[in-house]
């Protein structure tokens, strides 16, 4: 299931750096990705992301509660994905 959510995320990120849902989706990897944090998103937010998008969220809340972050292809994932954002 991993690399599937993170494959698909990342296509999103990919396919359109700007736009709103991929900035959405990176916000949230973000948080997924500094521990220290607590893993603090503004569940609101998941009000803004299209239906489809919404159940990739969900998919990757999923990976962080059954500890599948922060592995190899976790970061290989994030970094191409900030990689996009950063343009």
């Amino acid at each position: 299931m991993s690399d599937s959510i993170l494959e698909k995320i990342t296509q999103e990120i990919t396919n359109d750096p700007r736009s709103g849902q991929s900035l959405l989706l990176f916000a949230l990897m973000a948080t997924l990705n500094v521990e220290k944090t607590g893993h603090m998103y503004l569940l609101s937010k998941l009000k803004e992301f299209t239906l489809e998008n919404r159940q990739l969220a969900y998919g990757v809340i999923e990976l962080m509660a059954d500890n599948n972050i922060a592995n190899d292809a976790w970061h290989q994932a994030y970094s191409k994905m900030e990689q996009a954002i950063r343009g």
